[in-house]
């Protein structure tokens, strides 16, 4: 067996890119983005592979590019288009004044701007920015970089799977965002990790409901692709945009905050209209209550559930596998089930609780405080030049999360065992 070494035929790097490439062939008459009444046939392969020719003069090989747009087609694109280009794709965030975009892409040293023309951009100029001196949507069109492109532009090849595809910035929570950098290799399992454990079907219609720039749509900007889909972008996440599209394109999928749920409940009348195929949902960050599931599901929505929503992982860490035997309990109690975070996604080897002084696992006696820790491969490569920031927790072999206590086996019902997460994280034994 040791004379079997890796070659050409038995290893290729692992990236998101070659989502696009079967896609195109397997897909190649399916709409692939549907915007404002317009809609792109195979945009996830000529239309992505047009800026590219362009890109390359002025994005060299691991040069950053920024993108500072809502959920548009060129931003979806785009998540294609620069690492073909060799370059590394950061997405801002457009919530944020123009005095943070700027101290992060001046930490990001990057050597393109992509932006629109709006009047919500314009503080961002040249008087709070001195860098990048790379192009603009103002100065360089996107949409004439399309139609000037070359289809017949041949992608650079990914020569380590280890090399940087995006770079997203931590919510700044502790006043010092940080920039965690994603491997070709972790954007790729993760992404398949997320459409098995979320059981996303083949040509799934997607409703972007969620921003691109968090921490690159959990990877389903290129999941999408892979499942040979349809995007369907959004500028706003109001309650008629989302519930015309949704009606009018029969959306299958989507993403959100449990805020957006509300969005759908509050709507008025006028705004309202009936979904008649099931939309599957896959929600983060704070738990939603039970009676607030319990308003959303009839509406045509089926909710799951994710945790651990940070930059650090690449998005969602844990979700609640749901188990056939609960389909025969009262709807109430499923929506407590909902609830929980659940268990690991398929690309983590290990999810514990532990103290970060000794790096031992916390007794489940429901008091002591510990940190939950993740590892695997979908765990980010670390912080941009923040070598004691990564000295913390990666050498250990775990990246540290939120602080929690663990609650024994005891305290669990019968036939419920998962992660549970209100004020603090409860960690639940399967049974």
């Amino acid at each position: 067996m040791e004379r079997l070494p890796k070659c050409g035929a038995n290893h290729v790097p692992l990236t998101p890119l070659t989502f696009l490439k079967r896609a195109s062939m397997v897909y190649a008459n399916r709409t692939s983005i549907i915007y404002a009444g317009t809609q792109f046939h195979v945009a996830t392969d000529l239309r992505a592979m047009s800026p590219p020719r362009f890109l390359s003069p002025i994005a060299k090989r691991f040069q950053e590019q920024c993108f500072l747009a809502p959920n548009v087609p060129a931003m979806y694109e785009m998540h294609f288009a620069v690492p073909m280009a060799g370059a590394v794709l950061n997405t801002i965030n457009t919530r944020l004044d123009a005095k943070t975009i700027a101290s992060s892409i001046r930490h990001f040293e990057a050597k393109g701007l992509w932006r629109p023309n709006h009047p919500c951009h314009s503080s961002l100029s040249s008087t709070t920015l001195t860098r990048p001196t790379g192009v603009c949507l103002g100065a360089l069109e996107y949409e004439q970089l399309v139609q000037n492109g070359d289809p017949r532009f041949v992608p650079e090849e990914i020569e380590d799977e280890w090399d940087p595809i995006a770079l997203n910035y931590t919510s700044g929570t502790t006043s010092a965002p940080k920039g965690a950098v994603y491997s070709h290799r972790g954007a790729y399992l993760s992404t398949l990790s997320l459409i098995l454990g979320w059981e996303m079907g083949r040509e799934p219609v997607y409703l972007w409901s969620l921003p691109m720039f968090h921490c690159n749509g959990w990877t389903f900007t290129w999941g999408v692709a892979a499942r040979g889909g349809t995007n369907v972008c959004i500028r706003n996440t109001t309650a008629e945009e989302m519930y015309l599209n949704i009606a009018l394109h029969k959306v299958t999928h989507m993403c959100c905050a449990p805020i957006v749920f509300n969005i759908f409940l509050e709507a008025k009348l006028h705004e309202r209209v009936e979904i008649t195929t099931p939309v599957q949902v896959l929600t983060g960050g704070a738990p939603p209550p039970a009676a607030l599931l319990e308003k959303i599901e009839p509406l045509g929505f089926h909710v799951v559930h994710a945790y651990g929503l940070l930059t650090e992982a690449t998005g969602p860490a844990l979700v609640c596998e749901w188990q056939a035997k609960w389909d025969h309990l009262p709807l109430q109690d499923q929506a407590k089930l909902k609830m929980r975070q659940g268990v690991s996604i398929l690309t983590l080897a290990d999810v514990d609780v532990k103290d970060l002084e000794t790096m031992e696992s916390v007794p489940h006696d429901g008091k002591t405080m510990g940190q939950i820790v993740l590892r695997g491969s979908s765990i980010m490569k670390g912080y941009l030049k923040d070598d004691q920031a990564n000295s913390k927790g990666l050498p250990q072999g775990v990246v540290p999360h939120r602080r929690c206590r663990c609650y024994p086996p005891r305290r669990v019902p019968r036939n419920q065992g998962q992660v549970e997460g209100r004020d603090h994280i409860r960690w639940r034994e399967h049974k």
